[in-house]
């Protein structure tokens, strides 16, 4: 085995066999779907304390319109000082309404101590709304005006199809590809961070330990570097797909538990998995999204935007001495990663807009915003010149950065600066 294959296996296999990486791939994806069965669960449990909300209907018009709950118990009082001298009950808000809402619809005022639910004002909008649109429909007189209001309106129910070339009409849904275009793009954004920031910490401790000193003596820096990378960006790699298929076995015996244990709080679920129209109708928008292609394209970015920032870390941590030194050269980057990011999430509402297009082509954004576009399905010529430019720019930086690592990592004692930074790179 050649010496950059036994750096790129070991720096690979003392990560892959540590028990925080076996803990972490399986625990992550439980966390996961723990996560958003459990967000489902806890967001279905009301509470159980019924609220006390004060009525004072200065126009004796509307009290009677808002029916109680079992979240919220309406009681009607001359005033708010009155209730609260006559009684007991602790008062949750005081609904004050003043004037006649049909001609001051601002005539309605909620007071509370603290502040009050989004749910306690949906539920009196609501009741108040309906009641004021019959009031207001009753007083133009018109007989079977409202039936006829009822049956005037009307929605339209969209359907998107897509076109092949043979002709074949499918299902496709916008919403499934942005959050697919998301999801992925919020994985490599994590992963060019968690792992670029991984060969920086690598280069780093074996420069303050001095091991590095034992090992280009026998090895070339520029082998050193490469097969740290290289190796670490295996076990990015495994991980992933670790991540995957742990996260769709999880998920699939996780959301049966929770249907089954919990049928009237997922009744849309359930009434899904209980239609074979709706199932099918959902499987057929799932598959106009060729997941093959999208972890094709995300295994290729990957590579390319995590190579270009971990020869960019691997540098960081050749430069420095100590963990406190590296913040200033991980600002600059954390702001370019960072702007790629949120580009990509502007970019799913105009996959093939100016931005979109343009961070996509810029290698040091292009891995994250692309994947946001691949699900809109973007033409061929794009996605191939953004890989040449990507991988070209690769070349160059691994070139650029070994100059700077193959100095710097045998430098000790203080900081350089960018002239002497200038300096290694024309060595």
């Amino acid at each position: 085995m050649s010496k950059l294959g036994i750096i790129i296996n070991r720096e690979y296999f003392t990560r892959v066999r540590k028990k925080s990486f076996i803990v972490m791939t399986f625990l992550t994806p439980v966390l996961f779907v723990a996560l958003i069965l459990g967000t489902f669960l806890l967001s279905s449990i009301k509470d159980g304390e019924s609220k006390t909300i004060v009525v004072a209907d200065e126009t004796n018009k509307y009290f009677d319109v808002l029916k109680s709950t079992d979240q919220y118990q309406f009681i009607k009082s001359k005033s708010f000082d009155d209730f609260r001298n006559n009684s007991d009950k602790q008062v949750y808000a005081t609904l004050v309404i003043s004037d006649d809402l049909l001609k001051n619809p601002s005539a309605i005022t909620l007071y509370s101590e603290k502040q009050v639910t989004n749910d306690l004002e949906r539920t009196i909008s609501n009741q108040l709304n309906e009641y004021l649109s019959d009031e207001k429909i009753a007083s133009y007189d018109i007989p079977g005006l409202k039936q006829i209001l009822n049956e005037s309106k009307v929605s339209i129910n969209l359907q998107t199809k897509r076109l092949s070339e043979d002709g074949t009409e499918t299902e496709a849904s916008a919403t499934v590809a942005s959050i697919v275009g998301m999801a992925f793009t919020l994985i490599i954004y994590m992963f060019i961070f968690i792992y670029g920031a991984m060969v920086m910490q690598g280069v780093l401790e074996e420069k303050t330990n001095r091991i590095v000193e034992v090992m280009v003596s026998s090895v070339k820096p520029f082998d050193l570097m490469m097969g740290k990378i290289i190796g670490i960006g295996l076990v990015g790699l495994t991980q992933f797909f670790l991540w995957v298929g742990l996260i769709a076995v999880f998920n699939f015996l996780g959301g049966a538990f929770f249907m089954a244990s919990n049928p009237d709080v997922i009744g849309t679920g359930t009434e899904i998995a209980a239609n074979p129209g709706m199932m099918q109708k959902a499987l057929q928008v799932l598959s106009t999204i060729n997941i093959a292609e999208i972890i094709l394209c995300f295994i290729i970015f990957f590579i390319g935007g995590y190579m270009i920032y971990a020869s960019i870390f691997a540098a960081i941590g050749a430069m420095v001495n100590s963990q406190e030194d590296t913040q200033q050269f991980m600002m600059p980057i954390s702001i370019l990663v960072l702007f790629a990011f949120y580009a990509g999430i502007y970019s799913v509402e105009n996959p093939d807009g100016p931005l979109a297009f343009w961070a996509s082509m810029i290698p040091l954004t292009s891995p994250i915003v692309m994947m946001t576009r691949i699900p809109f399905d973007v033409p061929l010529w794009e996605k191939l010149v953004s890989i040449v430019l990507l991988f070209g720019t690769v070349l160059l930086m691994v070139k650029l950065t070994a100059k700077i690592y193959r100095v710097g990592i045998l430098m000790y004692g203080k900081k350089p600066g960018m002239k002497e930074i200038i300096k290694w790179l024309k060595y």
